[in-house]
């Protein structure tokens, strides 16, 4: 599926909305509102994907997959924006 149909977009966002929210939660103890949530979660796929694919690993395949590599990429994120923060 092409990522341009609206299913897969709608899939893309709720994993971003999904993965902002619980990498919120765990690196900080809240989240950043809906819209903040779902930025930080889409990067954060971006990034999970990246540093799985430099460390040669494959994610779990499916929607359970896809939120395990989003949440890890956006904890990531996270983490450095709160160490740049201090």
């Amino acid at each position: 599926m092409p990522p341009t149909e609206p299913r897969s977009l709608i899939g893309w966002i709720v994993i971003g909305f999904l993965a902002g929210w619980l990498a919120g939660l765990l690196t900080r103890g809240r989240g950043f509102g809906c819209l903040g949530n779902v930025a930080v979660g889409l990067v954060g796929a971006v990034i999970g994907g990246y540093l799985f694919h430099l460390l040669g690993l494959r994610g779990p395949a499916g929607f359970v997959g896809s939120l395990l590599v989003a949440l890890v990429g956006a904890g990531v994120l996270l983490a450095l924006a709160n160490l740049l923060r201090r």
